[in-house]
């Protein structure tokens, strides 16, 4: 493991030193505060650590050291994904300063794709407390659970039900995985302290039958409640939060389509609240696709784009393309034609099958494809879409591997020069094509952007990097964003600010061969960027607690925490 060439260098000024009144097994139980070998001489005399620890007195590099050595000795993703769970519950200060060092490489560990894995087996690997995990049982006990002091410094919560784990469907309580993992990147990639994090499974059981059959499933072991009960619960829980932190930023992840986009547009405007895989997903697909257009020289307005799975992602991401085209000048009948929609029935048209109201804007007329050429008039598919529609951008978001198929590709390949591909679905076993089948169905020319990490592509035995094209690089700087302005509500303007903010920071816009996006091994710089742009955006629209540009960016300075060790004071009973 080589660390990232732009990676921070570890001599930040330390801060003023931290009184603590706990000592011995007490202080190096707890995850904040535990220095493992790095406690100084000083720190284990007046903490009683003698004994406790090892006699070596190391630094946070050497056990940066010591811990990257172990960690390449595992031998699979999972592996890894346990050890780093493990560190982040001993030792937060080491977990981060890890990562930090090395994004590119420990990103796709933390994070998708090897998340996902971690998600299904969470039962195996659950030791310590981390989060909140909320049961359906426990509903006339939330204001009680949320009380505990230790929550007292929290401002940003991610909240999942575990319904629709990243393209794996129901994961139940292990759904946990993805509030940790997001609330682990919200500091690793945007610097916001960890005591502000707090991740929360709301446990309404699941009906997955493999989880309610295992033996060593931690979560509550009944089908999922739905209906009033169900809205009953998020209300009961939405009501606790605010009224326990009444300015907290709070992310919905992972709610099936079902609930996510009615849960946010029934609470955005109740308190400071967004759903990432409805307006995350959309801001990175359009700050992408941004890029792309500004290799191919053809404007976001001339662009005809279809999207596979025409749920809330596919649907964010169209709305989201949908405002960027009407503001460079479209018409709002003009953009919606641009958008082909398919789900599970095809093509979306009206009078179809299992239309939601959320899709019936992007229904195409059955006049419109009257004179289409089609296998199957009552399930028009990618390929029939490709050949009549004659698009130029291509988006997967369907959880579906395969669905972008050889021969409809390469038909795309016969209409523009440089097609515009990105299958989004993650983990890597739901993605709609690999990124290498993608540039050999297309000579090479695919402009291509993935939900999850893939190595290098070759073509004519050049290594071809494929950008990420992952919420990671939106998320932890809109939420840094949000924090440190203030904002009592989260506008669809901020949300359009993160993404053509990451679309200017794009190679690209230097070279046009470069990649699409910037290194990730960039994104502490990039974050602060993107907050920037999302406190100017909440400014200007009256929607920021703080008065003005200096005050944003002495917030924004304050809550960026850097993973490295301050000493350590006892109160002076204590040190007696």
């Amino acid at each position: 493991m080589t660390a990232s060439p732009s990676a921070p260098v570890i001599t930040t000024p330390q801060p003023a030193p931290l009184k603590t009144k706990l000592s011995g097994f007490s202080l190096l139980n707890n995850p904040r505060l535990n220095k493992g070998t790095a406690f100084t001489e000083h720190e284990r005399d007046i903490f009683s650590l003698h004994g406790l620890l090892p006699p070596h007195i190391g630094d946070l590099k050497d056990q940066i050291d010591r811990r990257q050595k172990a960690l390449s000795a595992r031998a699979s993703g999972f592996d890894k994904y346990a050890f780093m769970r493990d560190l982040q519950d001993s030792n937060e200060t080491l977990f981060y300063a890890l990562i930090t060092h090395h994004i590119e490489e420990l990103l796709p560990i933390v994070y998708t794709p090897t998340v996902g894995e971690g998600c299904q087996r969470f039962s195996e690997i659950w030791r310590k407390p981390r989060g909140l995990f909320i049961s359906y049982s426990n509903r006339h006990r939330i204001d009680q659970i949320l009380s505990n002091s230790r929550y007292d410094a929290v401002k940003c919560i991610v909240v999942s039900d575990g319904e629709r784990i990243l393209g794996l469907g129901d994961q139940g309580a292990g759904g946990m995985g993805i509030p940790i993992g997001k609330m682990a990147l919200y500091t690793a990639l945007g610097g916001v302290h960890p005591e502000h994090c707090l991740p929360v499974l709301l446990d309404v059981g699941t009906d997955n039958e493999d989880r309610l059959n295992d033996s060593i499933y931690i979560g509550w072991k009944n089908k999922r409640v739905r209906g009033q009960e169900y809205d009953d619960f998020i209300e009961a829980f939405v009501s606790a939060v605010k009224r326990r932190w009444p300015h907290v930023l709070l992310q919905w992840e992972d709610f099936a389509r079902a609930n996510a986009a009615r849960l946010l547009a029934r609470y955005r405007d109740q308190l400071c609240t967004f759903n990432d895989d409805i307006q995350g997903t959309a801001a990175v697909a359009t700050a992408t696709l941004l890029a792309a257009v500004n290799v191919t020289g053809q404007p976001l307005s001339q662009q005809k784009i279809v999207v596979v799975g025409f749920g809330s992602a596919g649907i964010g991401i169209t709305n989201l393309l949908r405002q960027k085209m009407q503001q460079d000048g479209l018409s709002e009948a003009d953009a919606h034609a641009r958008f082909y929609g398919i789900d599970r029935y095809g093509l979306i048209v009206e009078g179809g099958k299992d239309i939601g109201p959320d899709q019936l804007p992007y229904a195409r007329k059955k006049s419109e494809i009257a004179g289409w050429q089609v296998s199957n008039k009552d399930n028009i598919g990618l390929l029939d879409v490709v050949r009549n529609a004659k698009p130029t951008v291509l988006i997967g978001v369907s959880g579906q591997p395969g669905v972008f198929t050889e021969e409809a590709v390469r038909e795309m390949a016969k209409i523009t020069d440089r097609p515009i591909i990105f299958p989004l679905s993650n983990p890597t076993s739901r993605v709609e094509a690999t990124p290498q089948q993608l540039l050999d169905w297309t000579s090479g020319r695919a402009l291509i952007g993935t939900g999850t990490a893939f190595p290098p592509s070759t073509v004519n035995g050049k290594a071809v990097p494929i950008a990420q094209t992952n919420n990671s690089y939106i998320f932890p700087g809109l939420a840094l964003g949000i924090i440190s302005s203030r904002a009592r509500h989260v506008s669809d303007a901020m949300i359009m600010a993160a993404a053509t903010t990451l679309a200017k920071l794009s190679p690209t816009q230097k070279d046009k061969n470069a990649g699409l996006l910037p290194a990730l091994s960039d994104s502490r710089s990039l974050s602060r960027v993107i907050a920037e742009a999302v406190g100017r955006q909440a400014l200007a629209e009256g929607l920021a607690g703080v008065a003005d540009e200096k005050a944003l960016q002495a917030e924004l300075t304050a809550n960026i925490w850097d993973p490295v060790y301050v000493p350590y004071e006892a109160p002076a009973e204590l040190a007696d």
